[in-house]
This record gives C-alpha cells, sequence and structure tokens, in this order.
C-alpha cells in the first residue's frame, strides 16, 4: 500500500476537527497494519476537539485522536496473524519504570498513550483507516463478538481497573457516581462480577435510564434524590465534579472504599472531607488500566448487555457530527465512528 492515502479524524486546535487524507502507514519491524473498524470517541478526545486541550496538554501540532481502536489484521510481517484477524488494541506504551511499581506501568513517567498531546511529538491516535500498532499491544477477539461492540474493551478496562482499585466488588453494595460511559460499564461489570447491589446516581433521567438496562438494582437523580448517608460498602466516582466526590464520601459506610477515577479539575475546588475521617474511608485514584483490557474482552464476549452503553455509530465522513453528539450526555452514552464495517444495530449483536 505504499504511495497509497487513507482518511484520518485530526483535531487542530479548539473547534477545529478535520477530516484529512494522510498516507497509510507502512508497519515498521515490529508492527502490524490493521484494517480499522470502529473507535470509540473518548472524554479525552472531546477534550481536545472542545478546548483544544486535556488537562495541562494542549495541541501544538495536529493530532490524529482515538485510542479505543477494534479492527482486523491487514498485513503482519511477522506472519503471526493472519489477514482477517479481528483484534482490539491496547492503547498505552510504559514510560520510565518506577522500582517498587514493577506491576503499574500505567503510572510510570513519560507512558504514552495513543491520541494524546502529552508530548511533544504528539503521539498519533488511531481514528483512521490504517493503523500500524505494535504486535505486543494486539489483542485477539474472541469468535462471537461483534466488532461494534469490541470497542468497548478500552473503556471496559478503565472500569475494571477502578473496580480492582476498590479490591473487587464480590457481594458488596456499590454506589456508581455518574452514569457517562465509563460509569455505565463499571455499573455492568459490577452485576457480572457478583456485586450484591449496584446503585447510579446522575443528574439527568437519560443516563439512569441506560444504567438500568446493564443491569443497576437502583438510580438516584442527584438533583432530587437523597443518597443514603453512609449507605455503601463501595463508591467508585466517575463524572470528575468535586461536589460529587463529596456526596460520595457521604454515601461511603463506615471503612468503605471511595475510588475515583473520573479526572477532576486542576485548580482547587471544595469538598468536604470530614467523613474520610470520622468513618476510616480508604479515598483512591484509578488512572487507565494495566491489562485489564483482557478481561474486558471476556466479559463483552459474555455479556451482551454491555452493548447498551453504545447508543450511536457514526460513520467516518461524519465523524464532526459524532464528537457532537458525545458531548451531549443526556442524549448518548458511547459513540463510535465507524471507517469499513457496514451498517449494523450498534452495541448488542451486530454483524463484524
Amino acid at each position: 500500500m505504499s504511495g497509497q492515502q487513507m482518511t484520518a479524524v485530526v483535531a487542530h486546535g479548539a473547534g477545529d476537527m478535520r477530516l484529512e487524507q494522510r498516507p497509510i502507514p507502512e508497519p515498521a519491524p515490529g508492527e502490524v497494519l490493521v484494517r480499522v473498524a470502529y473507535v470509540g470517541v473518548c472524554g479525552s478526545d472531546l477534550g481536545y476537539y472542545r478546548a483544544g486541550r486535556v488537562g495541562a496538554f494542549a495541541i501544538r501540532e495536529p493530532l490524529v485522536v482515538g485510542h479505543e481502536v477494534v479492527g482486523r489484521v491487514e498485513t503482519d510481517p511477522s506472519g503471526t496473524l493472519a489477514a482477517g484477524t479481528a483484534v482490539a488494541v491496547h492503547p498505552a506504551t510504559p514510560g520510565e519504570h518506577l522500582p517498587g511499581l514493577d506491576g503499574r506501568p500505567n503510572i510510570w513517567p513519560q507512558s504514552r498513550y495513543l491520541g494524546s498531546a502529552a508530548t511533544l511529538p504528539h503521539t498519533q491516535g488511531a481514528m483512521s483507516q490504517f493503523f500500524s500498532p505494535r504486535a505486543d499491544q494486539l489483542r485477539v477477539l474472541p469468535d462471537g463478538l461483534p466488532l461494534d461492540r469490541a470497542v468497548l474493551a478500552e473503556p471496559l478496562g478503565v472500569a475494571l481497573h477502578a473496580i480492582n482499585r476498590a479490591g473487587g466488588v464480590g457481594g458488596r453494595r456499590l454506589l456508581v457516581s455518574g452514569a457517562g460511559p465509563v460509569g455505565l460499564l463499571v455499573a455492568g461489570a459490577a452485576k457480572a462480577l457478583g456485586a450484591r447491589h449496584v446503585a447510579v446516581v446522575d443528574l439527568f433521567d437519560e443516563p439512569l435510564a441506560r444504567a438500568r438496562q446493564v443491569g443497576a438494582d437502583e438510580v438516584f437523580r442527584s438533583d432530587r434524590d437523597a443518597l443514603p448517608t453512609g449507605g455503601f460498602e463501595t463508591v467508585i466516582e466517575c463524572s470528575g465534579a468535586p461536589a460529587a466526590l463529596t456526596a460520595a464520601l457521604d454515601a461511603a459506610a463506615w471503612g468503605a472504599t471511595v475510588v475515583q477515577v473520573g479526572i477532576l479539575p486542576g485548580d482547587a475546588r471544595p469538598v468536604a472531607l470530614a467523613p474520610l475521617i470520622a468513618r476510616e474511608i480508604d479515598l483512591r485514584g484509578s488512572f487507565r488500566f494495566i491489562d485489564e483490557i483482557d478481561h474486558a474482552i471476556t466479559l463483552l464476549a459474555e455479556n451482551p448487555s454491555l452493548g447498551h452503553v453504545i447508543t450511536d455509530v457514526f460513520d467516518a465522513r461524519d465523524a464532526v457530527a459524532a464528537f457532537d453528539r458525545a458531548s451531549d450526555s443526556r442524549a448518548s452514552a458511547k459513540v463510535a465512528v465507524r471507517f469499513d464495517t457496514p451498517a449494523s444495530k450498534p452495541g448488542v449483536g451486530g454483524q463484524a
């Protein structure tokens, strides 16, 4: 495919997302050329689109976005993977090893993530017709798992890492704060992993209806319904709103664990921490994931209801419309951009 062009979705700054033609990559040694099928729109992608930055990471050169990617092998120069093999991509490249943190490469300094402006040159993403990841980043998908559900593997990996940071959820009463894509996946995965009771709190009715679809036992409207004080053994906060963290701590039981997975603002904001002390609550951070994408793929194959998290699929030519749709949390949960896969019912079932 030397010299041929492909379509890519490229962020140039706040409000400036473009479809561009770029050369189809030639896989370097150790890489595999993948024909991309679906790429999910993540909150970080939305940050680059709406604000031209994610936290401190500002766009300084054109950036191909996207790190939630599935597709099929086009060419594997090593001959290990046959053409047409369905794969998901682990988007991380570990950085500088930290002694004592051998098993936690997700928090090593200088790690790189697909579609990120954290470094210069930026780490280009995979929202394009073709992409060349390293072979070790590929995860072969099981037969029967449609690609339009498998695109949830990366965000489900984030959700599972948060659950692992909580010490698991089996037999516990769990509160999920925020019914965006990760919150919904936390709720759905928790039910699959044996949580005794899963409650979800959000500001809007539409996300809460989706929480019911993935198995939530109880839902709360944060502007209307009072959460039970001390009512939950585990709380996973996915919204990233300081007020939601205050509510999460108040809802946490004595000796409970609260995991913060939603990205909080970088500046100082008030949070009421008194319950943290009086109830000896453990507050833990959760960042990306390690190898939970492997478990995520298994759960997606075994639990079709997780596909309800996907609400919209847009053709690549309508990528900007996909980003606009994903910006509306009432209208959508996970939005995916489709490249070469025929139209199918999103989420549950589908053809791939």
